[in-house]
């Protein structure tokens, strides 16, 4: 009997982005593009409706993050192998997304075949990380030079949309939790990073790469 190609779910915001990936991965022979999602929100509605053996992930996506669809997706389907594909190779992001779940992470910048390979790995159960980003890998979330490694996965999200320039309620509603929780965490963070207001955190998250200029 024919071995079954690799059922991947593409989730990217920019639809050119998405039918430029499903072309490269089609043509690799054993890889099948089952779904496409345009948010995180799309992702784990699909993934509540079929299963799918590799989601490649971008982690810029309008709404809810890669990294908090990863965590969501990861905690209802246990065993959900999630390979993320990024233009940010920054260490910070690399570990949340692990630590959220991800089996692997790409870098955009990386060439066709290690994203090919990447798929076959994750679909493995490998865990497979662009050979770029190996010292990403091995730098600690205990290393005193990472100002963000004191935060938890909740409190990151919530300093990267605040960063972004979202609104309380905005985040209240993209995470699902009330303004008053979101007004809490964002204290505790503050707290922790040793910032004042939302001018400080957006300077410390364009110094980070968490977010862009």
């Amino acid at each position: 009997m024919p071995k079954q190609p690799i059922q991947v779910l593409l989730v990217d915001d920019h639809a050119v982005v998405r039918a430029g990936y499903a072309r490269l991965l089609k043509l690799a022979g054993d890889i099948e593009v089952a779904g496409e999602a345009d948010s995180g929100e799309r992702a784990y509605a699909l993934c509540r409706e079929q299963n799918f053996d590799v989601i490649v992930m971008d982690l810029s996506l309008p709404g809810m993050s890669g990294i908090e669809t990863t965590r969501r997706i990861c905690s209802r389907h246990p065993g959900t192998r999630v390979l993320v594909f990024s233009v940010h190779e920054e260490a910070i992001f690399v570990r949340r997304a692990l630590a959220a779940g991800a089996t692997g992470y790409i870098g955009k910048r990386a060439v066709a075949d290690v994203l090919i390979e990447g798929v076959r790995q994750v679909a493995l159960g490998h865990q497979y990380l662009d050979p770029s980003l190996a010292d990403e890998r091995n730098t600690s979330d205990d290393d005193p030079a990472t100002p963000l490694a004191c935060l938890s996965s909740r409190e990151f999200e919530i300093f990267r949309l605040l960063a972004s320039g979202a609104s309380v309620n905005t985040i209240a509603e993209e995470l699902f939790v009330s303004p008053k929780t979101v007004a809490n965490h964002a204290s505790r963070l503050r707290a922790k990073l040793g910032v004042g207001g939302t001018a400080d955190l957006t300077r410390l998250a364009i110094r980070t790469g968490v977010v862009g200029l």
